[in-house]
């Protein structure tokens, strides 16, 4: 099951071919809410709501009418986090497991961390692992939408990624509603120059697949990550992802997500980003103004596609009070 909500206001769900209106919600956070209230999973409201009009989702996400498959209605409650050094996509990083610690980087020993501990036994807490702030609902893109760089930034790169949708229920407890593919925009020139400037460069927006994969995410996921130029693609790699090419549990991942309060607060969103193993700045490429990025995974439904504009210079402006 697949659900996506308009832009406009309203839910859709997909099941195979046929994609049909969910009467009495208007969005994918209503609904979710509301299958917490009544204790039930989000199918079994589904069908105990029944289904409505059929619509083309096809033609709604070219026409850019589908927005983030779950936004919560006020953008500072909804947080933007991630993961990163989860994937054993590297055969040089996984070969430099076995060298001596010493002269490692902390980026390779975090990887080497997560490689020895990150797959904890059941009722086990693994070691965790990197993570970092992207920002708030402000910073969540819409499929088709402009993925916006600051005019400070020395590169705006993709980041091909699976994210998981949670929603704190007023127990405090974190529902999963289920997961999308996203695009975890980042400066990886900002990083190269310090590792220390890794919160700096990933305060930039997120974009978004139109559709949210309902249930439980596949073992191994296979996709594909392409920059077109001038409508050419001038960039593209296959990416892995799930548990089976990663370092880290999924419920690792969560476990030291939501072990804090501050993030276990009744009606906030959180989407999490679990990490990659491939980019194209990696492979030298550089990115353009105008560029846009496509990120597709075929059992997470529609494909994402975004542009990437650079802002105008601005001021900043402090005023004392």
């Amino acid at each position: 099951m697949f659900l996506s909500q308009l832009k406009t206001g309203g839910v859709i769900c997909r099941q195979g071919d046929a994609a049909r209106l969910v009467p009495g919600f208007q969005s994918t956070y209503e609904l979710a809410k509301a299958a917490i209230a009544s204790k039930v999973p989000v199918s079994a409201l589904i069908e105990r709501q029944g289904l409505g009009d059929t619509v083309d989702i096809v033609a709604l996400a070219a026409s850019g009418k589908l927005d983030c498959p779950v936004r919560h209605p006020d953008a500072a409650h909804m947080y933007l986090t991630g993961t990163g050094l989860t994937h054993t996509g590297s055969a040089s990083a996984r070969d430099s497991m076995h060298a001596d610690t010493a002269g490692m980087s902390d980026s390779m020993k975090m990887f080497r961390m997560g490689i020895e501990g990150g797959k904890p036994k059941p009722g086990e807490n693994g070691v965790q692992p990197e993570w970092f702030y992207k920002g708030n609902g402000f910073n969540a893109v819409a499929h088709g939408d402009d993925l916006v760089s600051p005019s400070f930034a020395l590169d705006g790169g993709e980041e091909p990624e699976l994210a998981g949708f949670y929603i704190i229920g007023d127990d405090g407890v974190a529902y999963r509603l289920g997961f999308s593919v996203a695009n975890e925009f980042s400066d990886h020139v900002t990083e190269k120059i310090n590792y220390l400037y890794l919160a700096h460069s990933k305060l930039r927006p997120a974009s978004f697949s139109p559709e949210l994969l309902v249930g439980a995410l596949p073992d191994h996921v296979e996709g594909m990550s392409r920059i077109l130029r001038d409508g050419k693609t001038v960039w593209e790699k296959p990416f892995l992802s799930g548990e089976a090419n990663m370092s880290h549990t999924i419920a690792n991942l969560e476990y030291h997500h939501f072990k804090y309060a501050l993030f276990c607060q009744p009606g906030d969103l959180h989407v999490h980003m679990y990490g990659t193993a491939t980019l194209s700045v990696a492979d030298g490429f550089v990115t353009r103004e105008g560029d846009v990025f496509e990120i597709d995974a075929p059992q997470f439904g529609l494909p994402l596609r975004n542009k990437l504009v650079v802002a105008a210079k601005e001021t900043v402006a402090i005023k004392m009070l």
